[in-house]
């Protein structure tokens, strides 16, 4: 039992050392020492605070929340669609092996080969 008790307490000591090192306990401190000095304390305490540190108010965080939805569905559509063009493509060059490489030669600036028949 004593055991686990200290665990505990390293645990929460680490964890305050952390908080402590990356800036986190100063800047709660500084938004409640501001927040203490209001003469006319906001209505919405932790409104003030989000807005203090920075963050998106709960609307525009929803606001934010929806649009990356949109845009996951868009994505998801758009590699739908790429997906099928590249099999589209594929089958293409399957269907007409010919017509790709003789298009390719004349895009490396040589004209096509005729048969000597022509």
């Amino acid at each position: 039992m004593m055991r686990y008790k200290e665990e505990k307490e390293a645990k929460k000591e680490s964890f305050r050392k952390y908080l402590e090192s990356s800036g986190v306990v100063d800047t709660l401190i500084k938004v409640l020492v501001a927040l203490y000095e209001q003469n006319d304390k906001p209505s919405s305490a932790l409104k003030f605070i989000q807005e203090k540190i920075g963050g998106p108010s709960v609307v525009e965080y929803e606001k934010l929340q929806a649009e990356l939805s949109d845009l996951q569905v868009k994505y998801s559509d758009l590699l739908i669609a790429h997906q099928e063009v590249r099999k589209e493509l594929e089958e293409i060059k399957d269907l007409h092996p010919m017509a790709i490489a003789s298009s390719k030669e004349t895009t490396d600036g040589e004209s096509p080969k005729r048969k000597k028949d022509d």
